[in-house]
C-alpha cells in the first residue's frame, strides 16, 4: 500500500514534468521539404495560366468575329464605290491628255478622271498634289 505522502510526490513529480514540457516550449513538428510545400502554389499558377488562356481565346474568337465583319463591310463599300465610278463617262480625249501630261499609265489616268466625276481640271489637280 502506498502512503499518502508518496502518492503526493509521485503526483508532484508527475507535475513537475508537465510544467517542464510546458516551460520549454510547443515542439516543432518535423519541417517539410520544400519541393511539397511549392505544389499548392504551382498548381494555382497553372490554374490561372489555364483560366487566362480561355479567357484569351474567347476574346480573340470576338476580336476575329469583329475584324470579319468590318472587312466585309469594306469590301462591299469598296465594291459600291467602283460601281459609282464605272457609272460616270469619260471621254476619251480626256483620257489621253492626262496619260501624255502626266505620264501615268490608262488604268490610273481612268481612275482619277472617275474620281473627279469626269473633270480634267480637278484630275490634274489631284495627280499634281
Amino acid at each position: 500500500m502506498r502512503r499518502r505522502g508518496e502518492t503526493d510526490m509521485a503526483t508532484e513529480g508527475d507535475v513537475e514534468l508537465e510544467l517542464e514540457t510546458e516551460t520549454s516550449g510547443p515542439e516543432r513538428p518535423p519541417e517539410k521539404p520544400r519541393k511539397h510545400d511549392s505544389g499548392a502554389a504551382d498548381l494555382e499558377r497553372v490554374t490561372d495560366y489555364a483560366e487566362e488562356k480561355e479567357i484569351q481565346s474567347s476574346n480573340l474568337e470576338t476580336a476575329m468575329s469583329v475584324i470579319g465583319d468590318r472587312r466585309s463591310r469594306e469590301q462591299k463599300a469598296k465594291q459600291e464605290r467602283e460601281k459609282e465610278l464605272a457609272k460616270v463617262t469619260i471621254k476619251k480625249e480626256d483620257l489621253e491628255l492626262i496619260m501624255t501630261e502626266m505620264e501615268i499609265s490608262r488604268a490610273a489616268a481612268e481612275r482619277s478622271l472617275r474620281e473627279h466625276m469626269g473633270n480634267v481640271v480637278e484630275a490634274l489637280i489631284a495627280l499634281t498634289n
